[in-house]
Parts: C-alpha cells; structure tokens; sequence
C-alpha cells in the first residue's frame, strides 16, 4: 500500500486497488488529467482530477503477479535437459539417420567374407572376387563419409547444447540470493557447473545408444537365429550374464563415485582458496602446511579414483571374459556344425561377425548402465544449484518510475538460518529522502546487515522495509538495487580498464559521465596521472593500485548510475589519512540530493549526520543527532569516549 496524490498517479505500476469514502474500487490506467476507475457493481469510468479527488483518499494497494513456488516450474532431474535437446531434434535426427546407415553398412560385411570363402575360394571364380571386393569398397567408402558426417554432426550439436545449457545455467546461478554463495565454498559451486557437460555428453551419447542398438541387436539376433539356432542360444544366454554383471557393479561404483566427487570437490575448493589467498599464505610462512594439506587431499582424492577405476576395470573384463568365452563356445561348436555339414566355413565366420555386432552393443548399454550412476551423481550436485529457488525477477515484481529515497524500517527482524539467534530484532526508524543516517554500534551488531536487507540481499524473517511507502518485497529487486550505491570497506575491482570498472552497470556511459563520477570520488586526479588514464587495466583484484585509490574507484562507481540512496559501509576505516580526508571532504556533495546511510566504527565519520542510529546486539538503542547523544551519556557517548580517549593517548 502506498500513499500518492493524482499527480503521482500516471507514473504508478497499475493496476491498483484504491479506497475512498465509497470503499475499496479498481483503478485501471491513469493519465495527467483523467483517470479510468470501475466501482463496484458499476460499469468502467473515465473520471476527471476533481472528481477522483472526491472519490479518493489517497490510499492505493499496488497488485503484482504471484511468483511460483520455489522460483521454478520443478525440481531438477533429467526432464530440465529435455527441451534444449528437443530444441536441436534436427540435427540429433540427422546424427541417428546416419548411425542407422552406418548400422545397416555392418550387415553387409558378414555377408562379403560368407561369399568370398564359400563361393570364391571353393569354386575359384574371380569374377565373383571382383564383384564382391568392388562392393566392398564402395561400402567401405560409404561407411567413412558417414562416419565423418556423423562425428561433425554430433560435434556441432554437442556445442550448441554446451553452450544453451551452460548459459541456462549460468543465468539461473546468477539469480540465486547472496545467502546461497555465502554458505558454499567456491571450489563446490565450481566443481558443480563442471559437472553439467558430462551430463550432456551422456544424454547424447546415451541418445544414440538407446535408440540405435537394442533396434540393431534384434535384426541381428535374428540374423544368427537364421544361421544356426544351437549357436543363437550361446550368443543370447551371454545377454543376461552381461545385465548381472553391471547390477552388481552399480551399487559399489555408486558409493564409490560419491566419494570421488567430495574429495575432488574438497581439493577445488583448496586450490581456490590457495590462489585467493596467497599473500596470506606467503605472509605467514605457511607454504609448507599448505603442501603437506594439498598432498594429502590430493591422496585421497587419488585413492578415490583408483577405487573406481579398480571397480570400473572389474566390470569391463568381466563383461570381456564373457564376450571372449561366448567367442570360444562359437567356434567349438560352429566348427562342430561345420564338420558335421549343417553350415559353411563362411556361414561360422559370418555368424561370429554378427555375434560381434550384437556383443558389441550389449557391451555399450552395459557400459552405459555404469555411466548412469556417475550422471544420477552428477544430477544430484548440480541439483545443489538448479534447485535452489532465484529470486522473484522482473515479471512478478514492481518497478517504480522513479524513488525520492525515503526509507522506512517497521518492525524488522532478521536470523542467518532458522534457529539461529536474532542477528536484528524489532528495528524501526524513519529516514527521510535527502537525509543522512550514520550507523554506530561494535562488530557484529547488526550494522551491514541492515543494509543487506534494504538491498534485498536478504529478506526480513518479520517487518516490512519501505522505500517511498512501497513495500520492497513488491518491487523487483535488480530493479531496486540499480537505485541503490554501495560502497565496501573491501571492494572487487575486476580485470579489465578503469573506465569498464566505473561503468560496470552502464558499459556504453559516455566517458564524460565517467569522468565526473570519479572527480566526485576524488579519483579524477590519480586516474589522469596515469599512463593509459582511464584506459588503465587493473590487474586481478586491484593490485597494481593503492587501497586508497581501490576505494576511491569503487565510490565513483556507486555514483556514476546517480542513485537516489547511497549506501557507505566502513568504506572510509580501512583507509589512511589522507585518502579519508579526500573522500570526508567530497562526501558533502556526493550525499547532495541522495538518502546516505554511512556506517562507521570511526564516529568522526558520521558526526556530521542529521541522525544517528546506534545498534547494540540487535537492537536499535538510541537515536539522535551527535550532540544528543553525547548528552544522554548511552552507548554512543561510551564509544566516543574510547575513541577519544585512545586518542589522547596516542597524542
């Protein structure tokens, strides 16, 4: 619910529901001098100014779509990869009509070596050898063109789908909240995207073999089952024995699969940490510790592997032991068939060819069963990701034409987790747009995050947060945050040029634009003493500039989207003298025409704000301005007093 006049109607996301001294009624659209209304039990209206006046109170409800449960349509399986392979049918279609030609080229060789050692070597007719060797060219011919039609095929389709499924992906893991990274080291998140090509390479691989082979398996059965039925029924009986084999693989190679995956998961997550942390490592002299951890992960990690390998290689020669008895058995009773004269030496060496044709794609579905339970792994860790919920997006949210900067927290509570303790508890004030507020309090109070939660970074557990009288649950959050400069004690500068950093939100912002931003943070003259100016590249993290001129660069790109709130959280403590100096003395005009929240563990950095707020344990303890606080002798006057008084000391 808000609260506007007629002029602020036409620039509200309508509809809306509006109440007067008649009761609640519906406003459809709105312009500068009339209005569209429907009342209840009455027909749509066009009302002019005056007499909406009379009708209205000034109350309006905003209505916004309902977000689906969970922010999905479901959760994730197999089924999320149908579309996209739905989506390429065409070329997946191309790529089976080819094994299918590839399949029926097989049944031809049996059929030559049959008819050069039964007609051409018994009879001696050459002309039959010339036949059937030009024959066998031309096959042989065929076969390599659609071999390398269906490896460029499938090729071409394998990367289309890398690519459509990695940006679903990644579009759904940058819509995550904040709280799922903050409770996941890196080196998870990332050994769990990786997980998504196998899975693809599966699909695909499984596509063909699925399809293709248990089709192609019968006509060969069949095909042996007309060649010699004593020699059919040792051929299927090694079927069942092949299934048995990959049952009893399957449970082992799953847990063992398992195992494989968190200790490779542990090591990207240490190699990660390592290479974010290496002046920590090298500062403290702990390269050693460091290398004996990694080695003994690195251990685990490879007996893990080994044990699936062991496990793996079991399986295979088995099946290899089953396929190489199977071929034994054919060729002792094939040649006991061949003696007694019920089939043809070239009728045994076609009918072993065929047995090889069938053992072949048993071999590859039993194969694919092992396969299966690395995919059911590696669907149930990027599961981790896909089906966590995103947040509410633009479609089921509000956006606001344009915001004063009023900020309003009733009744707010917060709790990382749900049994954890109350991280804030009942939190209420009141900031007008234009003010200032600074934020005191000790380390852990509760001070950045209330200002995660005015970000929606977070979500209130009980309480509303208000941004010009509309409830920010309502409003888009992308949206909401594009209204919104931050500024850390730490800020990630990324590896590309000065200007691309300041206009991170706005790549195309005219250089000008770019340029008073930074003149507004103080950056302005250090950048243009630079070589390359603004066209300097900072190196990875920012190392290549000072943490005065980091901070600096970070405030110019707070302000260069000219946000209406401006947040600043430490982002003065961890600075020296004179870059403080140089930031205290621009932020009179940075906070011109902004709502400025400013927390500080410094309080001569927020002596000069209209109000401060003082947090202790969660809750807001005292309010007022500089002077007042000090009066009242509370937790404030304590640490200004410390403050103060550890400055004397040191004078």
């Amino acid at each position: 619910m808000v609260q506007a006049d007629f002029a602020k109607l036409a620039g509200l996301p309508l509809p809306g529901l509006a109440n007067g001294p008649e009761g609640w009624f519906l406003i459809g659209r709105a312009s500068e001098t009339e209005v569209l209304v429907q009342r209840s039990g009455q027909s749509v209206e066009k009302l002019s100014r005056d007499a909406m006046d009379e009708l209205w109170s000034g109350e309006v409800i905003l209505l916004t779509t309902r977000e689906s449960v969970g922010g999905a349509a479901g959760r994730f399986d197999i089924r999320w990869f149908i579309p996209q392979i739905v989506r390429y049918r065409k070329l997946i279609g191309e790529v089976l009509l080819i094994t299918l030609a590839l399949n029926l080229l097989g049944l031809a060789a049996p059929l030559f070596f049959q008819n050069v050692i039964d007609k051409v070597l018994v009879h001696n007719t050459l002309a039959t050898l010339q036949v059937l060797s030009t024959g066998f060219v031309a096959v042989s011919i065929w076969e390599v063109v659609f071999g390398w039609l269906r490896t460029r095929l499938y090729s071409e389709t394998s990367q289309k789908l890398d690519v459509e499924l990695g940006s679903k992906l990644f579009r759904h893991m940058l819509g995550l909240p904040l709280s799922y990274f903050e409770g996941r080291r890196v080196g998870d998140t990332v050994t769990r995207v990786r997980q998504l090509e196998s899975i693809r390479e599966f699909l695909t691989n499984a596509s063909l073999s699925v399809l293709i082979d248990p089709a192609f398996t019968i006509v060969f059965l069949i095909a042996m089952w007309i060649y010699s039925p004593t020699l059919f029924w040792i051929v299927a009986a090694t079927i069942p024995a092949y299934v048995v084999v990959s049952l009893l693989v399957t449970g082992p190679l799953r847990r063992r699969l398992d195992e494989k995956f968190e200790r490779g998961s542990a090591n990207n997550a240490l190699l990660v940490e390592s290479v974010s942390g290496m002046q920590t490592i090298k500062a403290s002299a702990v390269e050693p510790q460091w290398q004996e951890r990694w080695e003994r992960q690195l251990a685990g990690y490879s007996a893990a592997n080994q044990r699936v390998i062991n496990l793996g290689n079991t399986g295979s020669q088995t099946v290899q032991l089953i396929s190489k008895l199977s071929l034994a058995a054919i060729l002792f009773f094939g040649a006991r068939e061949v003696i007694a004269g019920a089939m043809t030496v070239g009728a045994l060496v076609a009918f072993n060819m065929f047995s090889q044709r069938v053992s072949g794609p048993v071999i590859r579905m039993a194969q694919l069963w092992q396969d299966f339970q690395q995919v059911r792994l590696s669907i149930d860790r990027l599961g981790d990701i896909l089906n966590q919920p995103v947040e509410p997006g633009a479609g089921s949210r509000i956006a606001l034409p344009e915001i004063k900067g009023t900020v309003r927290f009733e009744g707010v509570k917060f709790r990382y987790g749900l049994e954890g303790p109350w991280t804030l508890e009942d939190i209420n004030f009141h900031l007008p747009a234009g003010g200032t507020l600074g934020i005191a309090g000790s380390s852990g109070s509760g001070k950045s995050t209330l200002t995660k939660l005015l970000q929606r970074l977070y979500t209130p557990a009980a309480g509303r947060i208000l941004i010009d009288g509309v409830d920010i649950a309502q409003i888009d959050p992308a949206w909401l945050r594009r209204q919104i400069g931050v500024v850390l004690q730490e800020n990630l500068l990324f590896n590309r040029s000065i200007r691309e950093n300041i206009a991170l939100a706005h790549p195309a912002m005219p250089l000008e634009q770019v340029m008073a931003a930074a003149q507004l943070a103080g950056a302005h003259e250090f950048v243009v003493g630079l070589p390359q100016g603004y066209d300097t590249i900072i190196e990875e993290r920012g190392v290549n500039l000072s943490g005065g001129q980091r901070q600096r660069l970070a405030i110019a790109r707070a302000l260069v989207t000219q946000p209406r709130i401006l947040i600043l959280d430490e982002a003065t403590s961890a600075l020296d003298a004179e870059s403080e100096e140089i930031i205290q003395r621009n932020l009179r005009a940075m906070a011109r025409g902004r709502t400025v929240l400013i927390i500080a563990h410094r309080l001569s950095a927020i002596r000069q704000c209209d109000r401060i707020m003082t947090l202790e344990k969660g809750n807001v303890v005292e309010v007022g301005t500089h002077d007042e606080l000090l009066r009242q002798g509370g937790r404030y006057a304590s640490l200004h007093r410390r403050q103060m008084g550890m400055g004397d000391g040191a004078a």
